[in-house]
């Protein structure tokens, strides 16, 4: 248990920030989901779509310290090449 006023004070703050952290890492992961969902469907543009959401998500996340950058850029190019597979399985 905290004892000084400032360590009660972090406290409180680390919960304020630990509410907001795990709402915009719920919102990062259900826009990964919905790029992984269109690429299991096949549909291309569905991806491409869900892409389009999902990219700033985990930037945005990476720049708030929620996840690593490599972490958000690997997710991205990996979903890309996902997608990119798509494209060449439809011709």
């Amino acid at each position: 248990m905290a004892n000084t006023t400032s360590a009660k004070k972090a406290t409180r703050k680390i919960a304020r920030r630990t509410i907001i952290n795990k709402s915009r890492r719920t919102q990062m992961r259900g826009a990964v989901r919905n790029v992984e969902e269109a690429i299991k469907s096949g549909d291309r543009e569905a991806a491409l779509k869900a892409m389009a959401h999902a990219e700033p998500e985990l930037m945005q996340a990476a720049q708030r310290n929620i996840i690593h950058k490599n972490n958000a850029s690997r997710k991205v190019s990996r979903l890309a090449h996902q997608i990119a597979k798509l494209a060449k399985l439809a011709k």
